[in-house]
């Protein structure tokens, strides 16, 4: 579960390694956001000579949590990290590559692309 003030890796080559999220979009008055949700996060470490700086606004999904993940036929799926992806406006990513492994749910969530440019598909 990620709530604002969470700080989260980055799991994609966009150029920031840290986020922090701020607000989770949805619903008004949404507390916690689970994998396949949209966040709004500031970028709090990032790879110098990069097109995203530090302190800048992005949106991001969240494609791991430490958090379990039930399924409908009863697996339990957890991360040992929360992890998200850079997005657009659009909802494509901003990176080329995503490292890591990610919950397959997230071709339910409308984000086929960056289940294409994962490495691993649980």
């Amino acid at each position: 579960m990620i709530q604002p003030q969470t700080h989260l890796n980055v799991a994609d080559n966009s150029g920031a390694r840290e986020l922090m999220c701020v607000r989770i979009l949805g619903d008004s008055n949404r507390r916690y956001a689970h994998i396949g949700d949209i966040i709004v996060a500031v970028i709090k470490k990032a790879i110098p000579n990069m097109p995203i700086k530090r302190s800048e606004v992005v949106r991001a999904v969240i494609v791991r949590t430490c958090k379990e993940l039930k399924r409908d036929d009863g697996i339990l799926i957890l991360y040992a990290d929360n992890a998200a992806v850079v997005i657009d406006q659009k909802g494509n990513p901003k990176g080329s590559r995503v490292f890591g492994a990610i919950a397959e749910e997230l071709k339910d969530f409308k984000f086929p692309k960056i289940v294409s440019l994962a490495l691993e598909v649980l």
